[in-house]
C-alpha cells in the first residue's frame, strides 16, 4: 500500500499562495483560482489567505473578491534586497572592466524618460561624455548606454519614450525620428550599442543592456573611450567582456532594488 503523503503545514500552505498569488494576475485572483492552483479546498485556502492579510502580506480589493499582494509585501522585499544594491553589485563590475579594458566604464539606470549615471571608474585616458559625472542624465536614446535600454524596453514604454524624447533629441540637435528608430531597430538587431559618430569629436562609446530575471533592461554598461580605441580590431572583445559582465550582474539584481526606481537615492550616499 502506498505511504500516504505528509500533510502540508499552514506556513507552507500560505506561502505556496504568496507565490500562486505573485505569479498571477496583477489585478488579483479569486479564491477559486487560488485553492484550484494550490490543490487544495477553497475554506483551506480561505484561512490561509486571511492570515496573510492578517500579516499584511496579501490585501483583497476593495468590495472585491480578488487577492493580490500588498504594498506592505513590497516594502519588505525592497528592505531585503537593499544589502545588494545595484551599485554596490555593479562595482566590482566595473573595476574589473577598466583595469582589464583601460577605458573609463559607465553603469547606467533608466529613471523615466531619461538615463542616469550611478556610477563610473575612470580610465587612464582623457575623455568626454554625454553623462559627464555620477548623477549626470540624458534622455533616453542619447548616448550608448541609454539607447542600449531604451532599444530592448516592452514596445508600448519604447514608443512612449520615443513620443516624448524626439523633441528633447531634436533640441539638442543630435537626432531626428528617423534616426532614433534606426538606431534602435540596429541595437535590438546586434544586442549592442556601438557609437562612433563624431557627435563628441574623437570619443567613441560601447553600450550594452543588463536584464533582471524577467528580462527586463534595468540598467546598462558601457564604455567611453577614444575613437581609435573601438576600430573593428577590438569591438568584438570588448562587446563580449561587457556582455558577458552584464549577463552575471543581471543574475544577482534584485528587482525590489530602490536604486532602480530611485536612483538619486543611491547617488546621495556615493561617495565625493
Amino acid at each position: 500500500m502506498a505511504e500516504a503523503a505528509a500533510p502540508i503545514s499552514s506556513l507552507r500552505r500560505a506561502l505556496s499562495l504568496v507565490r500562486i498569488i505573485a505569479n498571477g494576475d496583477p489585478a488579483g485572483l479569486r479564491l477559486k483560482d487560488i485553492a484550484e492552483a494550490a490543490g487544495c479546498t477553497q475554506p483551506t485556502a480561505h484561512r490561509a489567505l486571511q492570515d496573510l492579510m492578517a500579516e499584511g502580506f496579501v490585501e483583497q480589493e476593495a468590495g472585491g473578491k480578488r487577492y493580490r499582494l500588498s504594498l506592505d509585501f513590497f516594502v519588505l522585499a525592497a528592505k531585503a534586497g537593499q544589502a545588494n544594491g545595484l551599485r554596490d553589485l555593479a562595482r566590482p563590475v566595473l573595476l574589473r572592466l577598466a583595469a582589464s579594458l583601460h577605458d573609463t566604464i559607465f553603469l547606467l539606470v533608466r529613471h523615466g524618460y531619461d538615463a542616469v549615471c550611478l556610477d563610473r571608474v575612470e580610465g587612464p585616458f582623457p575623455i568626454r561624455s554625454f553623462t559627464g559625472d555620477i548623477g549626470g542624465r540624458v534622455p533616453l536614446g542619447l548616448g550608448q548606454g541609454s539607447l542600449a535600454i531604451l532599444a530592448h524596453l516592452p514596445e508600448a514604454e519604447q514608443e512612449e519614450v520615443i513620443r516624448f524624447n524626439v523633441p528633447r533629441l531634436i533640441d539638442r540637435g543630435f537626432i531626428d525620428e528617423a534616426g532614433l528608430r534606426a538606431a534602435i531597430a540596429e541595437a535590438r538587431r546586434l544586442g549592442w550599442v556601438n557609437l562612433n559618430t563624431g557627435l563628441i569629436p574623437g570619443m567613441a562609446g560601447l553600450g550594452v543592456p543588463v536584464f533582471d530575471a524577467r528580462g527586463y533592461p534595468v540598467a546598462a554598461l558601457s564604455i567611453g573611450t577614444l575613437a581609435e580605441r573601438l576600430g573593428p580590431e577590438r569591438l568584438p572583445s570588448v562587446v563580449h567582456m561587457l556582455q558577458t559582465e552584464a549577463a552575471k550582474l543581471g543574475a544577482e539584481i534584485n528587482p525590489f532594488d530602490p536604486s532602480l526606481r530611485y536612483p538619486s537615492r543611491s547617488l546621495s550616499k556615493a561617495e565625493p
